[in-house]
């Protein structure tokens, strides 16, 4: 079962907008300093989206060469097309990754019985040495994989063993899962804010989380995983207290003035992330690649 905390790792960017790959190597040693269980290239939190492919493949190659004999790397390779995921997975694969992270295909509205039949089985069907991970984060792809289907692939593949939980009623939806996957089902949080809540839920036992925040903080957040983990709640707390305004940054929301009136301006992760880690003792980092791009 996978436990800790697996950081979702930003992908830093020069000015002109290419992968800057001496910064991400300083991040992933940064990383490797604190006591995290794995890292996560190529994710959404990595902007995926506006990757290529040979882009994705050469971070997750980086993270596998440096990272790779320390700590597990789970590759982002989700998408909403499954032969571009699977041709992601076999990239995955070949640089050494311990398993792939699969969001749910986003713009393409698939019921959850579809994301089961036609996206994470046939991945977990070809590549039965990888953990397959869903990623359910409806707020951000508008459709989700739903706990009976959740069950139903770990019932059929041994490698479908864990979920990140990013749904806006995780606590509920964690609690099914719990239920219908069993006690051998590691569920890890998604949301910086909801990490602390899901692991000390009984009915959810979450056993970690795939961290946002954790660029920047990563001994704290392992540290109050560590702690909640032995049931040191009041160090897990004191830490979850500690670490509440970084993860409240994750999204901020501002009211821009315009010629015209107020435009109400929502900056989504990573990009308050991305900023913070310009200031002085984070890990370098040039503004992120423009949605657009």
């Amino acid at each position: 079962m996978l436990t800790g905390i697996y950081t979702a790792l930003i992908t830093p960017m020069t000015a002109d907008g290419q992968i800057d790959e001496p910064g991400l190597e300083r991040l992933i040693e940064f990383q490797l300093t604190s006591s995290i269980a794995g890292l996560v290239p190529a994710g959404t939190t990595g902007e995926s989206p506006t990757l290529s492919d040979e882009e994705r493949q050469r971070g997750i190659e980086c993270s596998c060469r440096l990272a790779g004999s320390q700590v597990s790397v789970i590759a982002g390779a989700g998408s909403n097309s499954t032969s571009h995921t699977l041709a992601a997975c076999a990239g995955a694969a070949r640089a050494g990754a311990r398993g792939v992270l699969l969001v749910d295909p986003y713009y393409n509205g698939p019921s959850s019985l579809e994301i089961r039949c036609e996206y994470i089985a046939p991945v977990a069907r070809r590549f039965p040495d990888l953990e397959i991970i869903p990623y359910v984060v409806p707020a951000r792809t508008g459709t989700q994989l739903d706990p009976v289907d959740l069950a139903l692939l770990a019932t059929q593949f041994a490698n479908v063993r864990t979920v990140k939980e990013a749904s806006p009623n995780s606590l509920e939806n964690a609690a099914v899962t719990r239920r219908l996957c069993g006690d051998d089902f590691a569920i890890l949080s998604g949301d910086d804010a909801a990490n602390l809540p899901l692991m000390r839920d009984p009915e959810i036992a979450a056993s970690g989380a795939i961290s946002v925040v954790a660029n920047i903080a990563p001994g704290a957040v392992s540290s109050m995983a560590e702690a909640a983990l032995s049931g040191n709640w009041s160090e897990a707390d004191r830490l979850h207290r500690a670490l509440e305004p970084l993860a409240r940054i994750v999204h901020v929301e501002t009211i821009e003035q315009t010629p015209l009136g107020t435009v109400p301006c929502r900056a989504r992760s990573p990009l308050p992330i991305k900023t913070l880690m310009q200031f002085p003792g984070c890990p370098p980092d040039p503004a992120g690649r423009p949605w657009a791009a």
